[in-house]
């Protein structure tokens, strides 16, 4: 076994040394002796003494990265799903049990003080859970790294339910959470919008300034992640937006709304994650989010590599400035920028220097999230970072015209500015000497389709980098019986190596152990039972088959599919209760976004469907549905380890990779899905015969669609489809269902009814497996032996040997 990871007594020394750092923060934060603290004076104390212990590293871990002239990756994302830090960090510095044994002296369960953290909901789904993975790995992984994002007051909403329809609440999640962030208000950085640009020449020397900005300030906070052992310690910087204080001129002069106004706008912009953008407002507001975050972040790393070198000549050999997805875009102009106006590059070696620095990372096909700005609000909001852009068009338009012989429409639709919308995605692609995708199918899918011309002249940019998990929090923290089983039978070298996992594949053809692998599952299902009886009211059977679907509500995820299933087997039940059917629990979480309203009606329509199935005390015994409100990090670590069955049933040729799907697969889940996504390398390395796959592939999909899909072609021949919708116009729990009834049967975009029957049969087989327990148990075991490329040290292994050529530390 590796030193780090074994089960070894606390000694001494260790808890002495916790014990004391524990008193003395619990007396100079809070005034309090041990014998007089509350459960949250212990939660924040301790926090305190972690980040004290985590920063101490990161400036040890920092000198060393200097002495080394070690390659730093600055990772700049919107969302960083951060989830619970206490759990995570105890964990990766081998303080766990440590803990424990301090806190027992004073009669406190760590298991207690873990319940008073708040979720740092810091993102809305995969993109963010990834990025938070992601340091896990780079510090584990010893790669020096900065992740860039923003401080929300306000993180993704709590989802509240009421008669099925989803409510937002804000989340604050600050006043449990500070703890964690160290604020740095020296390195703060002042953001300009609005205004207008002067240029003049001083012989050779070109002068800009920004004349009648808004100024708003960012003020940094640090939140650390320790990797594995402690051995590195990733850093990351949020970002508050502030006022440079009260116009007092104003104030004094009785305009005292106007200066208090002056103050709001420029908070508002870390207020919320995400406002909507379906109006000019809340365009303006999330372009003036992006630019605050670009122009700080690039700013924060300018200025620490000018410390550091003295010259941003050899920045493309020093940095690695990684944009993860579209939202932060605006680096690359503003790195131009501060290139041209600061410092006095010329255009050339300025764009040299910025083309070999940035790398990008998309994550979608989808059209809406390649995002665009109207150009008269982008040259309002930002009109010096405009004019950049528009000189980037110009000359990147040239460069394309000569290398494609003059092929105009190939170049127009390759531009960065066109028809009054400005593109961020096509920025990218222009300035990034990488592009990649998450999955292998995901980067063909960008080379053939979304990227299509760029690929045709700049074919060296394109590669791949599949996604990968925390396995250390996913697995290790969130099912730790798994996690015993694993390390008895192949020791515990697979907590820093989940490739080591595949030494549990003979286990699979062992009786004693799938036994034994399926008693875990039945202990993690009946901890999750005992959650949804709390919190829904209902009473699982934990020896129901558990089916489960957790991800944003999205149509091209096809929630929709999978309730159309189950509101066709309800019927069929209703018609006929002596259906022979293997016993099952449906388990759905997920939050919509707040103005997408068919997916919140596809949420109220599952939610009253459940309500509809426990009024029949005899279908409940066979078919049960469960909505497990406000979905986020710590409820999916709980319900990971219970699935049976991962629904990974998007359109095939429409998820980008996921991450939940890997999640499921390696606490022992069977994904039932579509080739889409990383489900197509999940079958590559447990194979087809170990997962229940259905649907059309890409290529259908395509010729389907070129055909002309008509989804009433569906509705009329097949009758099951029929009688569901049919139910859903005419309702049911005291309402229609028309809007998703008229979706399905009249445009169906993401060709559920096409799919449908094919669905329908993987769901029969699963059942009838699911009956023959020692083969599901082989099944399932096999699964959590083949998750370990799915690991996120994998993926960051291959970041750093093929986009950001970056060494670990040694």
């Amino acid at each position: 076994m590796a030193a780090s990871t074994k089960k070894m007594h606390t000694s001494a020394s260790e808890k002495d040394t916790l014990r004391d750092e524990l008193c003395a923060k619990l007396m100079t934060a809070f005034s309090v002796t041990p014998e007089q603290a509350t459960n949250e004076h212990f939660y924040q104390a301790l926090a305190l003494v972690l980040r004290d212990r985590m920063r101490a590293s990161r400036i040890q871990y920092v000198s060393k990265t200097h002495k080394q002239q070690s390659k730093q990756v600055y990772y700049l994302c919107m969302e960083f799903l951060m989830g619970r830090s206490l759990k995570n960090t105890l964990f990766n510095l081998n303080l766990t049990d440590t803990a424990k044994s301090v806190l027992s002296e004073y009669k406190v369960k760590l298991d207690s003080l873990y319940e008073l953290e708040p979720d740092a909901g810091l993102g809305n789904g995969g993109l963010g859970r990834l990025a938070a993975c992601f340091l896990d790995g780079l510090a584990t992984s010893s790669i020096p790294a900065i992740g860039y994002s923003l401080l929300y007051e306000c993180g993704i909403f709590r989802q509240k339910l009421v008669d099925g329809w989803q409510t937002e609440l804000p989340d604050f999640w600050l006043p449990g959470g500070q703890c964690w962030l160290l604020p740095r208000p020296e390195l703060a950085k002042e953001v300009l919008f609005d205004g207008e640009v002067h240029e003049w020449w001083d012989g050779s020397y070109h002068h800009v300034e920004h004349a009648g900005a808004t100024r708003v300030i960012a003020q940094p906070f640090d939140l650390m992640v320790a990797g594995k052992d402690g051995k590195g310690v990733s850093t990351l910087r949020l970002w508050k937006a502030t006022a440079p204080g009260m116009d007092m001129s104003l104030f004094n002069q009785g305009e005292y709304m106007r200066a208090v106004e002056q103050k709001a706008m420029a908070e508002i912009i870390t207020q919320v994650l995400y406002p909507a953008d379906n109006h000019r407002e809340g365009k303006s507001l999330r372009l003036s989010q992006q630019y605050f975050l670009a122009s700080a972040s690039v700013q924060d790393i300018v200025q620490r590599h000018l410390e550091q070198f003295g010259t941003l000549d050899n920045l493309p050999e020093m940095a690695a400035i990684h944009i993860n997805d579209t939202h932060p875009t605006l680096a690359i102009p503003e790195l131009m920028r501060l290139l041209l106006d600061e410092c006095g590059y010329t255009w050339e070696k300025a764009w040299d220097i910025v083309t070999r620095t940035v790398a990008y990372t998309n994550h979608t096909v989808m059209a809406e999230a390649l995002e665009c700005w109207p150009e008269d609000l982008f040259r309002q909001r930002l009109p010096r970072i405009h004019q950049i852009v528009c000189e980037i068009n110009n000359r990147f338009g040239a460069e394309m015209m000569a290398a494609t012989g003059g092929d105009v429409e190939k170049v127009s639709r390759m531009a960065i500015i066109s028809y009054g919308v400005v593109r961020m995605a096509n920025l990218c692609v222009a300035a990034s000497h990488a592009v990649n995708g998450v999955a292998q199918i995901h980067s063909e899918i960008l080379k053939e389709t979304v990227f299509r011309d760029a690929y045709s002249v700049m074919p060296e940019k394109f590669r791949n980098v599949t996604n990968g998990i925390a396995h250390r929090r996913w697995l290790c923290q969130a099912n730790p019986e798994l996690t015993a089983f694993i390390s008895k039978n192949i020791g515990d070298g697979f907590v820093l190596d989940a490739a080591e996992l595949e030494k549990l594949k003979p286990l699979a053809e062992d009786a004693a152990a799938r036994a034994e692998f399926m008693t875990i599952k039945q202990h993690n299902k009946e901890r999750l039972a005992k959650y949804i009886k709390q919190n829904n009211g209902i009473t699982v059977d934990p020896n129901s088959l558990f089916d489960v679907q957790v991800k944003r509500l999205h149509e091209y995820k096809r929630q929709h599919l999978n309730a159309l299933n189950i509101l066709d087997t309800y019927l069929s039940l209703k018609e006929d209760p002596t259906l022979d059917i293997t016993p099952r629990t449906y388990i759905f979480g997920a939050k919509s976004a707040p103005g997408y309203f068919l997916a919140k009606e596809i949420i109220r329509f599952i939610c009253k469907l459940s309500e509809e199935i426990e009024r029949d005390p005899v279908i409940r015994e066979k078919l049960r549905v469960v909505y497990l409100e406000d979905y986020r990090v710590t409820l999916a670590e709980l319900l990971m380890p219970a699935a049976d069955i991962s629904e990974q049933i998007s359109l095939a040729g429409t998820e980008a990779s996921g991450t939940g799907n890997m999640k499921l697969m390696m606490n022992g889940a069977i994904t039932l899905g579509t080739l889409d996504g990383a489900n197509v390398e999940i079958c590559q390395q447990v194979g087809a015969e170990n997962m229940f796959l259905f649907g059309m592939n890409e290529q259908e999909v395509t010729a389907r669609k070129q055909m002309g899909y008509r989804p009433q072609d569906f509705y009329q021949a097949d009758p099951r489809i029929r009688r569901a919708i049919d139910t859903m116009y005419k309702g049911f729990g005291g309402r229609t269902y028309a809007e998703i009834a008229g979706s399905l049967a009249g445009r169906d975009p993401y060709m559920v009814l096409a799919d449908f029957a094919s669905y329908q049969q993987a769901q029969r087989l699963s059942g009838e497996v699911y009956r023959d327990r020692e083969e599901w148990a082989r099944r399932a075991l096999l699964n959590t032996a083949c998750s370990g490329k799915f690991a996120s040290d994998r993926s960051i292994r291959d970041y750093a040997e093929t986009i950001w050529n970056a060494r670990p530390l040694k």
